[in-house]
Parts: structure tokens; C-alpha cells; sequence
């Protein structure tokens, strides 16, 4: 039953409003994380036994009467269902304490549900019809997240993002109506079979460029990313490790992969453009990270530099590529998320996100410290966390397809990386103590133990990287490496 991934969370989030109305704080924690960890321990445990067989196909009904929407289940949606999961537990987690002073934590936990159910539904669904709808189910809800606290920076933020974003919905809504008035279906195999049959070369390139605009607006690859930098930290501490770690991975890579490698194949034209991308979107957004002052400002430009590396490797199209791609993917959701919960323990704690006026709080929050510092490290690409490894695969992937300059970039830019998180780690942690935080002291229990969970998985996974990549990484890359062998063609761009 994988509709229970969209269906559960919509549910729940239909019910919270009114069980806040009895419990304002701990029946709609209680039941929003129990959702989110059935969701968990089901994609992880019963979805490799749904797909022991091969792909699963359910076709979605309501009173018995099938409707439009058929979901399906196959090793990359299974990998992409799992890192959803897990981090968007540990963000529900880590909301317990920290949305205690914001308040209406049933609405927040409620509309949480509805962009995880959204992703979830982005991820399963099987047509493009399909991925626009829960595009946006998934958006309308982030919008209104970004701007619960009704501050004046979220409201703003939460405006320019829902402008920008309504532009990247609109693209795909175009390339949507060029597909389907070329091919007359929407169905993902039913379109790749009617392009592999018409001379459709100009009609592919108009949808491509279209699709690229929109999901790597919604992605923020650079040129596409002036949204970002407002929306991520102004959110909640919660919603921006979703919004960094999952949702512009879910409403951009996932879906642009999909479509380009599944449906259209990947061809050496689109390669280029993917790789050429992600290549600017590392070193441009390394560079505006550098020079950052606020905290999480720093941490959303740092995502749009990772990204790029997950484009980069995917763009690539071989097989250790695409490899790489996704369990880079599957790292930057762990270990930004991660930053982004111990950046909010900060801010809960001294009431700023000013770099220049922290310092020395490995003293007083040693535990959130340690994690900022793992979470750094795995995304610097220092060994032997799990960052390093996804790294290391992307740049041997460039090296054995012939791209030696795109190799020395990432390369270089993981220097960078590690250059301004060693800055973001000398400012917030180490050093004298300012006088002003002698009294502050370490995050409540719920976010601290978020974030220990997160730091583990980054050791855990950076020590069992050889078995996390044959059990989860390389059934989701086989799934587009096969799919590329199976709709390439000569589209004549």
C-alpha cells in the first residue's frame, strides 16, 4: 500500500487542528512524529520488500472508482521516500522545544505533514500531471512555514519565494503542455514511447529548457537561486533544514532527474548544460558563502554549492556518476539538515545569527558544537564521513569519463567549502567566550538529541559507506542508468 506515504500524513494533518484543540502541546507532537516515524520504519523495512520483485504500480481510487493518479515504487523512489523520512523526522523531533515560544503547534505540525506528503506524493507519482500537483501541494505548504512566525523578514521572504516559485511552476506547467500536446499522454512510459516514435527533437529541446528553468528554479541552481538566501534563514530552524536538506532536492534534482533521465533520456547536449550548471552553482554560491555574516545565510548559499555537486555528478549520465550524485544527495540532506537544526539551537539560545557577535559557545553548548563541527566536516568532504565518500565518487566519475576540469573544480571547491565552515567554526564556537553568553546554556533535550541522531548517521554511514551505497544508492542509480539506456535517442539537440 505505498499510497499510505501521501495518504497518512494528509490525514494526521487533517485531524491535528482539531486535536489542539484538547492538547495544544503534547498529543500533536505525539502524533506528528509517530507518523513520521511509521513513515520511516515502513519505506525502510516494508518498501525494499514491495520492490523485492521488481517496480510496484498502484492505481489510486476513491469509492471504489479509480482516478487519475497512479503511484509507483522503484529503487529511486524508495531511496529518495527513505531520506524524506528521516530527516523530516529529525526536524519534527527537533520543532517539539523549539516551536514552544512560536506557538499553534498543531497547525505548524499540520501543515508540516502536507509538504511531507507532498514530496512524498512527488516522489511516487507517475505522471507529469501528477508532478506539478504535488509540486505544488508541497509549496503552497512551505510557503506558509516559512512565514509561521509572522515576522517581518518571514513574511518577506516567504513573499519573494512564493513570486519565484510561482515562475519555476509555471515553466514546468508549460513544458507539461508541449509534452502532452506532442504526445497526447502524460504517463511517463506512455511519453517516452511517443517521443521515441515521432521526430520529436524540437519539441524535446522547448520542453527541456522549459523543465530546466522551472526545476532548477525550484532546485536554486545558480542562475535560478535569488530566493533561497531570503527564504531558507528566515524560516523556522525546522523548516530550514527541510526546506535546504529535502524540498529543493525533492521539488528540483528529483524531479529534473526523473524527467531528463527516465522519461527523455540524457543526452550529450543536456549533459553539457547539467554539468556546465553545476560546475557555476559550486564555485558561485562557494564565493557568496564566504562572505557571509549571518549564520543560516551562510549555511543556504553553502546548499546551493552542494547542489551543484549533485547535478554535476548526475549530470555526468555514467553509472558511477549518477552513483555519486544521489548519495551525495542522500548526505547533504543529513548533514545540512543537521547545521541548519544546531544553527537554530544558536539562535534559540543567544537570540542571533550574527557570526560577529558569537563566540566561544563550544563552552556553554558543547553538544550542539561537536554536531555543528560533523556536520561541517561531512560537507567539506573530510574523511571519514559520509560527505567525503559522495565526493570522492563524484570526482572519480569526472575522471574516468574525461572531464578532468570539472574534477579540479570540485576539488577546489571543496577547499572552499572547507575554508568557510573552518570560519563559520572559529567565529560561533571557538575562541574567548563573549561576555554576553555566560549564561547560556545547552539546547533543550528534543533539539539536542535531533541533532546527535543526525551527527551519528554522518559517522555512521561516512564508516559503512560500502554497504550504505550496495543497499540503498545503487538500486536508485541502476533505476535511471536503465532508464537512460532505455529512452536514449537522437533528438537532434
Amino acid at each position: 500500500m505505498i499510497i499510505l506515504f501521501v495518504a497518512l500524513p494528509l490525514v494526521v494533518a487533517a485531524v491535528l487542528p482539531l486535536v489542539g484543540k484538547v492538547s495544544r502541546r503534547v498529543l500533536p507532537d505525539l502524533l506528528a512524529n509517530a507518523t513520521l516515524v511509521f513513515l520511516l520504519v515502513y519505506a525502510a523495512v516494508t518498501g525494499r520488500a514491495l520492490i523485492a520483485g521488481g517496480p510496484l504500480l498502484q492505481q489510486v481510487t476513491w469509492l471504489g472508482e479509480a482516478v487519475g493518479i497512479r503511484l509507483a515504487l522503484d529503487g529511486f523512489s524508495l531511496f529518495m521516500l527513505v531520506a524524506v523520512s528521516l530527516v523530516g523526522l529529525a526536524a519534527s523531533l527537533f520543532a517539539i522545544d523549539y516551536m514552544e515560544h512560536y506557538g499553534g503547534k498543531a497547525n505548524y505540525h499540520a501543515l508540516y505533514l502536507i509538504m511531507i506528503a507532498g514530496m512524498n506524493g512527488l516522489i511516487l507519482v507517475n505522471d507529469l500531471f501528477g508532478v506539478y500537483l504535488f509540486l505544488e501541494v508541497a509549496a503552497i505548504a512551505s510557503y506558509a512555514l516559512v512565514a509561521f512566525g509572522l515576522g517581518h523578514d518571514e513574511l518577506e521572504a516567504a513573499f519573494k519565494y512564493l513570486a519565484l516559485s510561482v515562475v519555476g511552476s509555471s515553466f514546468v506547467l508549460a513544458g507539461i503542455a508541449v509534452i502532452f500536446g506532442m504526445t497526447g499522454s502524460l504517463e511517463f512510459g506512455a511519453v517516452a514511447a511517443a517521443l521515441r516514435e515521432l521526430d520529436a527533437g524540437a519539441v524535446v529541446a522547448i520542453a527541456s529548457a522549459l523543465f530546466l528553468m522551472g526545476f532548477g528554479l525550484k532546485a536554486a541552481l545558480v542562475p535560478f537561486h535569488a530566493w533561497l538566501p531570503d527564504a531558507h534563514p528566515s524560516a523556522p530552524a525546522p523548516i530550514s533544514a527541510v526546506l535546504s536538506g529535502l524540498l529543493i532536492k525533492v521539488s528540483g534534482v528529483y524531479a529534473m532527474t526523473r524527467i531528463f533521465l527516465n522519461v527523455f533520456g540524457l543526452t550529450p547536449a543536456l549533459s553539457a548544460v547539467l554539468m556546465v550548471l553545476g560546475a557555476v552553482s559550486i564555485v558561485v554560491a562557494a564565493f557568496l558563502a564566504l562572505g557571509q555574516k549571518d549564520m543560516k545565510r551562510m549555511l543556504a548559499y553553502s546548499s546551493i554549492s552542494q547542489v551543484g555537486y549533485v547535478v554535476l555528478g548526475i549530470g555526468l549520465g555514467t553509472p558511477l556518476g549518477i552513483a555519486g550524485g544521489l548519495f551525495h544527495l542522500f548526505n547533504h540532506a543529513l548533514a545540512k539538515g543537521l547545521l541548519f537544526l544546531t544553527s537554530g539551537s544558536v539562535q534559540h539560545a543567544t537570540g542571533t545569527r550574527d557570526l560577529d557577535e558569537m563566540g566561544g559557545l563550544a563552552k556553554r553548548m558543547p553538544i550542539t558544537a561537536a554536531a555543528n563541527l560533523v556536520g561541517a566536516l561531512s560537507i567539506a568532504g573530510v574523511p571519514p564521513l559520509n560527505g567525503f565518500w559522495s565526493k570522492l565518487i563524484i570526482i572519480i566519475a569526472l575522471v574516468q569519463a574525461g572531464e578532468p576540469v570539472f574534477a579540479v573544480i570540485a576539488v577546489l571547491a571543496s577547499v572552499l567549502t572547507l575554508w568557510y565552515y573552518l570560519l563559520m567554526q572559529r567565529k560561533a564556537f571557538f575562541g574567548p567566550l563573549n561576555e554576553k553568553w555566560a549564561a547560556v546554556k545547552e539546547a533543550p533535550f528534543w533539539m539536542t538529541a535531533s541533532t546527535v541522531l543526525l551527527a551519528l548517521l554522518c559517522l555512521g554511514i561516512g564508516i559503512l559507506f560500502a554497504s550504505t551505497v550496495a543497499t540503498w544508492v545503487q538500486p536508485a542509480a541502476d533505476v535511471l542508468a536503465d532508464g537512460v539506456q532505455a529512452v536514449t535517442g537522437s533528438w537532434g539537440f
